[in-house]
């Protein structure tokens, strides 16, 4: 369930134009969750708005979301889906946080439009 449910957010967030999406595999790193997925949004309003429509779709799913942090500020936003972490930043606290380096997960190569 866990690797089909990844698959769903991984595509609802592409349909709300989440940039630079990585996936970090913790399958044996911690038991707090299989995958986490990190991904950006442009602005305070665009990741709260990619927030509101993973919950939004999940629920519509079946799936309800176990915590919810940060949505109203809208810089990171956490979703707890249980199996999976949704961690949603705006660029800048994203590159601070630096999550990926963390976990050493290679960054996803940066798009430009």
């Amino acid at each position: 369930m866990s690797a089909r449910l990844r698959q769903m957010i991984e595509v609802m967030l592409e349909d709300g134009k989440a940039e630079n999406v990585a996936v970090v595999d913790l399958t044996g790193k911690t038991t707090i969750a299989d995958h986490m997925i990190i991904a950006s949004g442009r602005s305070q309003r665009h990741v709260a708005s990619l927030a509101d429509h993973v919950i939004e779709r999940l629920k519509k799913a079946g799936v309800v979301a176990l915590g919810i942090e940060g949505r109203r500020q809208g810089d990171w936003v956490l979703l707890d889906i249980g199996d999976v972490i949704v961690h949603l930043f705006r660029p800048e606290v994203r590159e601070f946080y630096n999550l990926e380096k963390m976990w050493a997960v290679p960054l996803p190569e940066q798009v430009t439009h």
